[in-house]
């Protein structure tokens, strides 16, 4: 396989605070704390050592192993099961909600990029053990997030509906969508290893929680990746002094507000939260949904449910039964790295920009902020796909154009005629000069009148120049097409690849070392975009 790379910013698909971020702004820096690197991993390390518990560790590993119960674990994952009972073992971790068939194809890019750099850090620091951690958003409702996925140009939908955690779902109603894919997939050997994934997943097991953990321990327990389903009583008991304050002083409100009013203070004046707090950042999960928890005054209630509590037997259900309070965006980072010896947290952009708003709340708490990580991102196609590239004369950074841009970008390159119309619009001032003179000796009314009159004839040379450029297109007709049909199978939608395509497309393609070979190609420490010709 062979690899190319472009920085994020020379790509123009990513937010200037991500960009800032990769360059080490200083204005951020109070926003993220120690930024990842294999030698900052050690400060990472003494944090997590002076305020991880024995006791948490011991509920975190009796817990994860009644979860591999119901599967039989390789050998790389019970390795790591029993690594994690060991005061020197660590964690990378990533999130992901539970997207029907992974969703897009990036969700193997965050899991990858976890294995990787545990793989990094056990080289640099090989008295220590480090384990891949995937935390399944299983308590997450919004279920048309998680709903469909794209493969080759058909988007596959689960039609069903949700009542509340989407984890808990029966899979029953979605066997037709998974019968109408699997007629899509063919009868090749790639295909036939994609059913036995449905088959050993979706197929066979109670709700989408189950499947998930299922499907992903198949792509990736050959690794040693754990998968943690957060969703457990025991777990949540060791969060409950976090949802008990909560509950009492709405301290995540507080702490975020005031940390998103210092980054536009002190590094964008028109920076936009990615996500905003609110007053109770808490949902409460009973058989027949997710309901968000309000307070009002001494009284708690449910937003959709009738449902009210005094504060004292809310807080005698929190002691009872924690595991029906489920923390929402801005509370769920820290219910994480207050039962992982964590390190690391790695996401995408969005990710990561709602973590910049987390650090005072994480400080307020005294739990330590992990070290922010983007995971890799890539673009892959075949080499038949390649040879097209270069047939059409295309850079790299070409490819990242938006479709209209690019298709303009080379009509002007290859036309015959000059499309550039600047020098009329040049000769035009160069004959108003002598109006503009005649201006200052006479009315004022006559200013207005040159002014409007020049910027009539402007916008015409530019409406001529769109008309030429439209022209030229329906003459370079064939061009046109092939560009647009290139662009479209690398960006599907005219978006990234990775955040459209699902990863069963390329499995059709690669087999079997689809993972393997995206595991040797991409560098977790590697800030750039990794192009992947298979």
């Amino acid at each position: 396989m062979r690899k190319q790379f472009i920085s994020l910013a020379d790509t123009g698909r990513f937010s200037q605070l991500i960009c800032d971020y990769l360059s080490e702004k200083k204005s951020l820096k109070e926003f993220y704390g120690v930024y990842p690197t294999l030698e900052n991993a050690q400060i990472q390390i003494n944090l997590k050592k002076d305020t991880y518990s024995k006791k948490t560790r011991e509920i975190l590993v009796k817990t994860i192993n009644d979860q591999y119960r119901k599967i039989i674990p390789t050998k790389e994952v019970e390795k790591n099961l029993k690594l994690l009972a060991n005061e020197n073992t660590f964690t990378v971790t990533t999130g992901h909600q539970l997207c029907l068939m992974t969703g897009p194809i990036y969700f193997l890019y965050k899991i990858i990029s976890t294995i990787n750099l545990c793989r990094e850090l056990k080289s640099k620091y090989p008295k220590l053990n480090f384990v891949p951690i995937y935390w399944m958003a299983s308590e997450d409702h919004d279920f048309d997030e998680i709903n469909n996925f794209k493969f080759q140009e058909k988007k596959f939908k689960w039609k069903s509906k949700s009542a509340g955690a989407v984890g808990e779902m029966n899979l029953e109603n979605l066997q037709e969508t998974l019968n109408l894919f699997e007629t899509k997939l063919g009868n090749n050997s790639e295909a036939k290893l994609i059913k036995q994934l449905l088959e050993k997943s979706y197929r066979k097991s109670a709700n989408l929680s189950e499947a998930t953990f299922k499907l992903v321990d198949q792509l990736f327990s050959d690794y040693g990746l754990i998968i943690l389903e957060p969703n457990q009583k025991d777990l949540k008991s060791i969060f409950s002094t976090i949802i008990k304050d909560e509950l009492n002083r709405e301290s995540s409100f507080k702490n975020v507000s005031e940390q998103i009013n210092l980054i536009k203070k002190k590094y964008d004046k028109k920076y936009t939260p990615q996500v905003n707090p609110r007053k109770t950042n808490l949902f409460y999960l009973t058989a027949e949904g997710r309901y968000r928890i309000t307070r009002n005054n001494n009284s708690f209630s449910l937003i959709g449910n009738d449902q009210s509590f005094t504060k004292e037997v809310f807080l005698k259900i929190l002691d009872d039964h924690p595991e029906r309070f489920s923390p929402n965006v801005i509370l769920r980072p820290l219910y994480q790295e207050m039962i992982l010896p964590n390190l690391f947290y790695i996401g995408g952009a969005g990710e990561l920009s709602y973590w910049f708003q987390l650090k005072r709340n994480f400080d307020y708490h005294k739990i330590p902020f992990p070290s922010l990580l983007l995971r890799n991102s890539a673009l892959i196609y075949s080499g038949k796909l390649r040879k097209k590239i270069e047939k059409l004369n295309l850079s790299i950074s070409d490819l990242f154009l938006k479709r209209d841009e690019l298709v303009d970008k080379k009509i002007h390159q290859i036309s015959s005629i000059d499309l550039d119309l600047k020098f009329l619009k040049v000769q035009l001032n160069k004959q108003f000069n002598h109006l503009r003179s005649l201006m200052l000796q006479t009315d004022k009314s006559f200013e207005g009148a040159v002014n409007a009159q020049l910027k009539k004839q402007t916008r015409g040379i530019d409406y001529l120049e769109k008309r030429l450029l439209k022209a030229q297109k329906k003459k370079l007709s064939d061009h046109v097409q092939r560009l647009s049909i290139l662009h479209n199978h690398l960006f599907p939608d005219d978006s990234l690849q990775e955040r459209i395509s699902n990863f069963t497309v390329f499995y059709l393609e690669m087999g079997e070392n689809m993972i393997p070979s995206l595991i040797k190609c991409l560098d977790p420490l590697n800030p750039n975009f990794t192009l992947i010709e298979y």
